[in-house]
């Protein structure tokens, strides 16, 4: 099914390349002009697709992240290492993206028009942005999907199920439930990608011409820059805690099968077998894992970081200091607990893009290339994974050590 759909997809970005070049050539422009409005259809409900879904889905995700976190950490000292790895490796891939995009600046000239305020930096103050952190209501935020309101109800909802305990059973399992019907119906919003890619793909090579390949192509290589960049740097430090590549050759399988079907959930058998082939304890790995699958999206974190100022720069609309890093701070939360949600990195920068003031159109511009840079974050997130089991091992091997000789 994954193969089919990455064909799909495949075949979606050709034949909108194709229309797309083709209007551009031969339609004149109140032709173009007609052209897009008509896929302006497609887009716009592929972009109410994912504005229904956001609300519910960091929810209830979020809620039941939080929810098993708590018994994770009451587990000991391994699960208070092992969050403080993962926040550490999130601060460390996100900083690394707005480094870069800002380096490559992958979407300055391409100006495209925008239809909204695009003056946002006057109107962004502290003390603004601490007062709108808290909702009003808790059913308002999720009408006007205010992703921020929301994280901080989940946050509050998730702590109170993790304290209860046995007598919120109940609400757990519903809570369960719901984000495993949200993935469900996530699925089936992913399904119509592919009409969405030829769309947008196609109104805007009509528009810009033959030019908008170029600025893709850089956005594509720069990413790829970028995660080559993020991979040195972890597997740097896979091997100043090991001091040999044992790492690096055990997860090239588990990479290259990432890598080919754009999952990193496809992988997970393979890098736990891979992994205690190397030494690693399976009390280790197998609690490492499974809460890097959910709370250590390296490469996705880069991603959106990557995309929501390369679409910035593309409306040439400037994001002060202070906006971007609570932008850092928004999707460091907000990706957590997203692990297994279908293309879940569309779903946080749409989450994001109203927040910043940002057009939703701009979605369109990285939904067209999303599974060639969906390939290269899935395999990037087994590597910051696998990274992280050896990190952790070490660390509490160090720490028994030390009980030892006490």
């Amino acid at each position: 099914m994954n193969r089919k759909f990455a064909f799909w997809l495949v075949a979606a970005m050709i034949g909108g390349i194709a229309f797309g070049l083709a209007s551009h050539e031969w339609l004149s422009a109140p032709q173009i002009q007609s052209v897009t409005d008509g896929l302006g259809i497609v887009t716009n409900v592929f972009l109410r697709l994912i504005k229904m879904i956001i609300a519910p889905l960091v929810f209830s995700t979020l809620v039941a992240g939080i929810a098993h976190m708590e018994g994770a950490a009451a587990i000991g000292r391994v699960g208070g290492k092992t969050i403080l790895w993962f926040v550490f490796a999130s601060l460390v891939s996100l900083s690394l993206g707005l480094a870069m995009v800002h380096l490559l600046q992958p979407g300055v000239g391409l100006a495209l028009p925008t239809t909204g305020k695009t003056d946002i930096a006057a109107t962004f103050s502290l003390s603004d942005f601490v007062t709108h952190l808290v909702p009003r209501s808790a059913i308002e935020a999720m009408a006007n999907n205010e992703i921020l309101q929301i994280v901080v109800f989940s946050c509050f909802v998730g702590t109170a199920i993790a304290a209860a305990k046995e007598r919120a059973t109940a609400v757990l399992a519903l809570v369960e439930q719901i984000a495993s019907i949200m993935l469900r119906v996530t699925g089936y919003v992913m399904m119509t990608a592919p009409f969405a890619v030829f769309a947008a793909l196609a109104s805007t090579v009509a528009t810009q011409g033959a030019g908008i390949l170029g600025v893709y192509a850089k956005f594509v290589l720069g990413f790829y820059g970028a995660l080559i960049l993020l991979w040195l740097l972890m597997l740097a430090a896979g091997y100043a805690v090991r001091r040999d590549n044992a790492l690096s050759i055990a997860i090239r399988s588990p990479v290259l099968l990432a890598f080919s079907t754009a999952s990193s959930e496809a992988a997970y058998p393979q890098l736990l077998e891979k992994l205690e082939g190397i030494g690693l304890p399976r009390r280790i790995v197998s609690f490492v894992l499974p809460l890097g699958y959910s709370f250590n999206l390296d490469g996705s974190m880069m991603y959106c970081t990557f995309a929501i100022l390369f679409i910035a720069q593309a409306y040439g609309i400037d994001l002060s200091w202070g906006q971007q890093v609570m932008m850092l701070l928004l999707l460091m939360v907000t990706s957590k607990g997203m692990a297994g949600v279908p293309r879940a990195s569309l779903v946080v920068i749409a989450a994001a893009l109203p927040y910043f003031h940002l057009p939703e159109s701009g979605l369109l511009l990285v939904l067209a290339v999303d599974h060639i840079l969906d390939m290269g974050r899935s395999a990037t997130n087994i590597v910051g994974n696998a990274v992280a089991c050896v990190v952790v091992n070490a660390w509490e091997g160090s720490a028994s050590m030390e009980a030892a000789d006490l």
